[in-house]
């Protein structure tokens, strides 16, 4: 019995700092528990307004929120997608998912407008994989070529938020980077916190939406079409 339970303890000892090194690894890379601050249980801005008055940046934004409501699981992998309209499973994805199918909800298809764009254009984007011609599979969900794209065929912003509020508007597409270099992206949402600054819809374990606007170094701002 006495065997047992000094078992049960490392156990619990190891499960703790397991655990425990979770969490750090979340909180190192910026991964951490933001609540929003002032949406409530009330109906968003976009959702107020009637379905057939709805317009590209209400249904951006509703688009992403789905992904919230179905608690996305963040899956980054490489998969064989149909094209056009190829998707990964529903409930999976990455953070370049969430403005994927927003974007989709309004009736933009990222998937055939980046390879499109790649197939004319493939020495204007990033260079970073080893390709020498577009994958309709996964160019898309690669955050570097969701900044070349809207560079190209978008409305490029101002990265500042404080003084500037006015210029994020929900349904805009906002990129960050971590302390680490990795990148990052979201979509505005229609919600606000207490200070006016909106919350953002993301994906970087579980689809959220979130008071983390400034959480992070902002590196791209912008919006489409």
């Amino acid at each position: 019995m006495k065997h047992k339970a000094v078992k049960f303890a490392i156990l619990g000892i190891i499960a703790a700092a397991l655990v425990g090194l979770f969490w750090y690894g979340l909180n190192y890379q910026g991964w951490i528990e933001r609540t929003p601050v002032a949406p409530g249980q009330n109906l968003s801005p976009a959702e107020s307004i009637p379905p057939e008055q709805r317009q590209t940046p209400d249904l951006i934004v509703l688009g992403a929120r789905q992904e919230v409501s179905r608690g996305t699981i963040y899956d980054a992998s490489y998969q064989q997608l149909a094209y056009p309209g190829g998707d990964v499973p529903l409930g999976r994805g990455a953070c370049t998912d969430v403005v994927v199918r927003a974007m989709r909800n309004a009736g933009l298809d990222l998937q055939v407008l980046i390879h499109e764009d790649m197939a004319r254009n493939f020495p204007a984007y990033p260079q970073l994989w080893g390709l020498n011609k577009p994958d309709r599979n996964i160019d898309h969900r690669r955050v570097p070529n969701l900044i070349c794209f809207f560079q190209r065929h978008g409305q490029t912003l101002g990265n500042q938020v404080e003084g500037n509020l006015d210029e994020w508007q929900w349904g805009d597409v906002v990129i960050w980077r971590f302390s680490n270099g990795l990148l990052h992206c979201g979509i505005i949402s229609d919600r606000k916190n207490e200070a006016g600054m909106p919350l953002v819809i993301h994906n970087c374990d579980v689809a959220r939406e979130q008071d983390i606007l400034t959480y992070w170094e902002i590196i791209g701002h912008y919006r489409y079409p």
